[in-house]
């Protein structure tokens, strides 16, 4: 299988992650016109599970070193297949109500609050399971990315004030999911092999946990999603029938969009090797920006609100020197 081989190669996986896990909301936005959520989120999923196996059938199947995808199956413990699915149930509970969140608040405020809190407790959480790095400049990183989180919310509520919107149901779903979202990849991460090159038995190589994982958001999904389907946190139910009946061009856009966030979180995983899992989540969950960025700039979430300029600026160079700063944290 394909292994990272250097510290900097992992950084630039890590910052691909970024850009994809920060850019794939961008097609619920462009879907959203005329097909819902929950039903674009059934593509998102089936993306999600196609790309995995891409992967694994690819890069996790060719080369010397390691151990094949089909072979690593085989061989594998189910408490380490438990752990794997797990991070994708968990992790299908947050993203569902971060997705929920993106259509009720938009990219620029429910990313922020939703990702931003999933970075800061997550960098924690794996950090303190995998000590890897230097924990004075992750930390500190960590920290100038959580006042950026709080700077975003004040620059939406000033939003909310001038629109006459309250946002209490995004801010609330986004908070939710962000504390969820944060405990998924230490459950994947345990799944692991420490050493990729001469894997340990029982345990999983990255493009098998990454796809077992995406296993668990599938079958999760038939739980989660339906459910939300008929009760939907706005707007009226939906049923399979609508989804059945969706364009070929709707139904694409989803699966588009699952698949690019696979693409990330694959290159998360295997940079992980390299940089450890603290950095390595920390790092994709830097995609907190590359959204923004995209809502701000875009989308014109906040065009016409007067007074967030500064506010935005502020929390935007927050965000880079402390991302700046968990690179470094590895170095």
């Amino acid at each position: 299988m394909y292994i990272v081989s250097s510290y900097s190669l992992a950084v630039i996986l890590c910052v691909i992650t970024m850009l994809c896990w920060g850019s794939w909301a961008n097609t619920q936005k462009l879907a959203q016109k005329s097909w819902r959520f929950e039903l674009f989120y059934w593509d998102y999923v089936i993306g999600i599970l196609l790309m995995s196996l891409i992967f694994s059938f690819t890069m996790g199947s060719s080369g010397e070193l390691g151990r094949g995808f089909l072979d690593d199956i085989r061989q594998a413990e189910m408490s380490n297949v438990g752990n794997a699915l797990l991070g994708g149930i968990i992790f299908n509970a947050a993203n569902i109500l971060v997705a929920a969140a993106i259509s009720i608040a938009g990219m620029s405020v429910a990313f922020p609050v939703g990702i931003g809190i999933a970075l800061v407790l997550g960098v924690i959480v794996n950090y303190m399971a995998s000590p890897q790095g230097n924990a004075m400049w992750l930390f500190t990183g960590v920290a100038l990315i959580t006042i950026a989180i709080v700077i975003d919310a004040v620059a939406y509520r000033k939003k909310a004030s001038q629109s006459h919107k309250i946002p209490t149901k995004g801010i609330v779903l986004s908070v939710i999911g962000g504390v969820l979202m944060a405990l998924f990849y230490r459950f994947v991460a345990s799944s692991m092999v420490t050493n990729q090159e001469q894997p340990e038995a029982g345990f999983l190589t990255p493009y098998t946990a990454v796809f077992v994982f995406s296993v668990g958001i599938l079958i999760s999904n038939f739980v989660f999603n339906t459910i939300l389907m008929k009760r939907p946190f706005e707007g009226q139910s939906v049923t399979y029938s609508q989804y059945f009946g969706g364009s070929g061009k709707e139904h694409f856009t989803g699966i588009l969009g699952g698949m690019i966030w696979s693409i990330g979180m694959t290159f998360s995983i295997i940079a992980a090797g390299k940089a450890g899992f603290a950095i390595s989540y920390g790092l994709g969950q830097g995609a907190t920006l590359v959204a923004a960025l995209w809502g701000v700039f875009i989308w014109k979430e906040f065009h016409g609100v007067k007074g967030t300029t500064c506010l935005l600026v502020t929390m935007f160079s927050m965000f880079l020197i402390g991302i700046g700063m968990i690179i470094y944290a590895g170095i």
